[in-house]
């Protein structure tokens, strides 16, 4: 992405269970800019995420994917072999809506034994993907070139697998 080109990230909190941490939303925002760098992608972008609870994402992943359990993270894209509805005001790029469940990531960084941070911020990245046109449901080669684009943009944003810290909240 060239300086004049830019990413506009919406993020909407629609969940009271877990206080969003000081720097959540900027993890958010870096993290999909340094997809969109990575990936060498072109022009102005838009991506709405929203922050859920676990009762939310699992009513969201019923209704779209008839999958009655709550998840991490759910994608839904707009766009379709590279090609992107426009918004008409800006000219951006719409790649579609990250649905992010912050009490799953909480409850998935202390399994990992990492940080919300690095959580959120691996979440964010493997939907920004997705967003993308990439899939990891069939496995193989593009389960492992997905992973691998994943750690690239967690060690872009200094969130790097081995980064194992656990930050406190002052």
């Amino acid at each position: 992405m060239e300086k004049s080109e830019k990413i506009k990230v919406n993020i909407v909190n629609k969940q009271k269970t877990v206080k969003i941490p000081t720097g959540m939303r900027m993890i958010i925002r870096r993290c999909c800019h340094a997809t969109l760098v990575l990936e060498q992608f072109e022009g102005d972008a838009e991506v709405e995420v929203s922050i859920v609870d676990n009762e939310q994402i699992r009513e969201i992943n019923a209704a779209h994917r008839d999958i009655d359990q709550a998840t991490d993270v759910l994608s839904f894209p707009l766009g379709e072999d590279g090609t992107y509805d426009v918004n008409p005001a800006t000219g951006a790029k719409m790649l579609g809506d990250i649905v992010l469940s912050l009490e799953r990531a909480e409850e998935q960084a202390e399994n990992f034994g990492h940080s919300l941070q690095r959580e959120v911020g691996y979440l964010t990245t493997h939907s920004m993907l997705h967003l993308l046109g990439y899939d990891h449901v069939n496995g193989g080669i593009e389960a492992v070139r997905m992973r691998e684009k994943e750690e690239a943009v967690m060690t872009r944003v200094g969130l790097p697998r081995d980064a194992s810290y656990v930050t406190e909240e002052v």
